[in-house]
C-alpha cells in the first residue's frame, strides 16, 4: 500500500486578490497548527506536455531583501536537488555560482540605494 501525505496551503487575499497571508501544513507534520510564510514557490512537472506548472505567491509584507534571500536559498536548494537527481555535479556547481553572483549583485544594489 502506498503511503500518502497531504499538503494544505491557505492563501488569504485582500479585495484586489493580492495575498495578505500564506499558511501551510502537511499531514505528516507534528505541528498542531498552520505554518506561516511570506512567500511560496511550488512547481509541478507535467511529463506528458514536458512543461513546468508553477505557483509563485508572496504577501504584501515580503520585503525586497527577504525576496533576494528567498531566491538565493531556493537556487541553492535547486542545485542540491539537481546534483542528487543527475550525474552532472558540474551544472549544480554552476547553479550555485550563479546564485552567489545573483546575491552579490543584490547586495551591491542595496548598498548603492542606501548611499
Amino acid at each position: 500500500m502506498i503511503k500518502k501525505s497531504t499538503i494544505t496551503i491557505q492563501v488569504g487575499l485582500d479585495e484586489q486578490k493580492v495575498p495578505e497571508s500564506i499558511e501551510w501544513t502537511a499531514s505528516d507534520s507534528t505541528a498542531d497548527r498552520m505554518n506561516k510564510a511570506k512567500a511560496m514557490m511550488v512547481a509541478f512537472w507535467d511529463g506528458a506536455d514536458k512543461t513546468a506548472l508553477r505557483i509563485d505567491l508572496w504577501t504584501k509584507e515580503m520585503m525586497v531583501d527577504e525576496m533576494a534571500d528567498f531566491f538565493f536559498q531556493t537556487m541553492m536548494t535547486m542545485a542540491d536537488t539537481y546534483e542528487r537527481a543527475t550525474p552532472w555535479g558540474d551544472q549544480a556547481k554552476d547553479i550555485r555560482a550563479f546564485a552567489h553572483d545573483f546575491h552579490k549583485k543584490f547586495e551591491e544594489k542595496l548598498k548603492n540605494q542606501q548611499q
